[in-house]
């Protein structure tokens, strides 16, 4: 026995104690004693020992494996899991098609411009209607190369409404210069324009305004290409109503400048 407890206390002293042969060496030394009851207590010892050997290895396998399952399903769980933008695929032809410009459609604004007069039917001239008569004069301080129309018109009553239009027929380097009237310049509303080869002076007398004058004079003034100008195709025009009833005078004026 006291070899048997000194073999113990060396292995259990050891670094890396080898437990199967520790076992072995404990047979060997319980076979030496007398006795089959010794041998058969030593027999369940090892039993015994196994068995917890076996049990506590089980355990801290399972304990192990908890663990493991533990931890795997915690990063699991906190493990971002990946995602995929969606991405539209192209359909028909649009993958290849390329944006083009439309023309548009809009229209352009509209250009101010005069809007033409009713012209006489028949190419007489109508000096008088109701309470306007008009003529036509070559202003007697035109020159070669710059010349006044003048157009006179006689009122036989007050004029609430009134138009008035001097057409310079274009024969060659016709531009306007300027134009008067012997009514106060804020009675009237001036515009001058081209249109249908003539430049077009237009004046209007304004809402709320009352013409009481017997005479009024318009002119218009224009430069022209060097020489004798022949007149003869510049027209005018006058228009007013009165009580409903529209009068309009028209006319040419004289060749010579």
């Amino acid at each position: 026995m006291d070899d048997l407890r000194r073999r113990l206390r060396e292995a259990s002293e050891a670094h890396q104690p080898n437990r199967d042969a520790m076992l072995v060496r404990i047979e060997r030394g319980m076979a030496r004693s007398d006795g089959p009851d010794r041998a058969r207590s030593l027999r369940r010892r090892k039993q015994a020992s196994w068995l917890k050997v076996s049990l506590a290895t089980l355990a801290v396998a399972g304990v192990t494996g908890l663990g493991g399952l533990a931890v795997a399903a915690g990063m699991q769980q906190r493990a971002p899991q990946p995602t995929t933008p969606a991405v539209a695929a192209p359909t028909g032809d649009t993958a290849s098609a390329t944006p083009s410009p439309r023309a548009s459609t809009a229209k352009p604004p509209a250009t101010a411009s005069p809007t033409p007069s009713r012209q006489p039917t028949t190419t007489a001239a109508k000096t008088a209607d109701g309470p306007i008569a008009a003529r036509g004069t070559i202003n007697r301080r035109s020159i070669i190369y710059w010349a006044q129309n003048d157009l006179t018109i006689e009122v036989a009553q007050p004029l609430t409404t009134l138009t008035v239009e001097v057409r310079i027929a274009q024969t060659g380097g016709v531009q306007y210069t300027g134009e008067w009237r012997t009514e106060p310049a804020d009675e009237f509303t001036f515009s001058v324009a081209p249109a249908d080869g003539f430049l077009v002076y237009r004046w209007t007398l304004k809402p709320g305004q009352t013409l009481s004058a017997l005479q009024e004079i318009f002119a218009a003034q224009y430069n022209h290409s060097t020489g004798t100008r022949d007149a003869s195709k510049d027209t005018f025009r006058v228009e007013t109503t009165v009580a409903g009833h529209t009068s309009v005078v028209w006319g040419n004026f004289p060749a010579g400048s």
